[in-house]
């Protein structure tokens, strides 16, 4: 696999591919933290949040439209407005989700995904009748466009630093969000213990309307930041579930940085091979590894370690 390649050019891969990893470690990042606050903290299986992304991808798709029509002067943030946007569109969308249908089905793992299936194939389906079955791409302003010369086989995306730069700050705010706050408290409270959590005057039901809003919302930001890298189309949300999955189960479903570890691992192992394989085979491996592991560590890479 390496023999036809000089020892230059295998480091230029590498980097190459590592960087290429690290753009989509940044996508799954964003969409795992989100299913991560809502699989880890509530216990809900939603198979309608790689649909949730796509709607923050569809926001964006449609403020890029907005600026270059009628406020062309504006496009140099235009970007940033729309994820703005598309993070309280997910996240209204989802807070309303929470209200009117996943309240009924605590408790209740194997409906909770049956009935958020059924929610992804009508959100698919409402992207496909509202904006067309084609892809659509986004124009990026000027300044985010070109890349960086790093050597003279190695050249850097300025979007995709942009890209990591974003995940890198949402990731801390999740964070202090979720350790370092009130809120925070509130919520691994209602986790622990939802009875002695009401019993102390903590709003339960709006802690949960707020928790799968948030993770929601932040799978909008994912979207915005996947029109970066990649084109739109009703059904691409599905194209990272099964991974998004993947990376919160294997990091250890309440763990921050074990979220933060599986995605760096399966984004960089992914990336990597898909150039020396073709992709299928690439994914094929990944999967069996990441299998293996969790049947040598069902709890994932990190366990937060509470009393009980």
């Amino acid at each position: 696999m390496f023999a036809d390649y000089s020892w230059s050019e295998l480091g230029s891969i590498f980097a190459m591919q590592g960087f290429a990893g690290l753009v989509l470690f940044s996508v799954l990042l964003l969409m795992a933290l989100g299913l991560a606050i809502i699989f880890g903290q509530m216990g809900v299986i939603n198979m309608a949040h790689g649909e949730f992304m796509i709607l923050g991808a569809y926001v964006t798709y449609l403020c890029s439209n907005f600026f270059q029509a009628f406020a062309p002067a504006l496009m140099g943030i235009s970007f940033f407005i729309a994820m703005a946007l598309a993070f309280v569109a997910s996240g209204a969308l989802g807070m309303g989700v929470e209200r009117y249908l996943i309240r009924y089905l605590y408790k209740r793992p194997l409906d909770t995904l049956l009935a958020t299936w059924g929610l992804s194939l009508i959100m698919q389906q409402s992207f496909r009748t509202i904006f067309g079955p084609r892809e659509v791409g986004v124009t990026l302003p000027d300044w985010m466009m070109g890349s960086m010369p790093v050597t003279d086989m190695v050249e850097i995306p300025i979007n995709g630093l942009i890209v990591m730069a974003i995940t890198l700050l949402i990731t801390f705010m999740v964070y202090l969000i979720m350790f370092r706050s009130r809120w925070g408290a509130q919520v691994r409270a209602v986790v622990q213990n939802r009875t002695m959590a009401g019993a102390v005057g903590i709003d339960t039901e709006r802690v949960d309307c707020v928790t799968f809003g948030l993770g929601c919302g932040i799978a909008g930001i994912a979207g915005s930041a996947f029109t970066m890298i990649g084109s739109t189309g009703p059904s691409a949300g599905q194209l990272y579930i099964v991974d998004t999955f993947l990376v919160v189960v294997f990091g250890g479903a309440a763990s921050l940085l074990g979220t933060v570890a599986s995605a760096f691992t399966i984004s960089q192992a992914q990336s990597t091979l898909e150039f020396f394989l073709s992709g299928s085979m690439a994914k094929v491996l990944t999967l069996l590894t990441v299998v293996a592991i969790i049947m040598l560590r069902p709890q994932g890479l990190f366990v937060l370690k509470v009393r009980r």
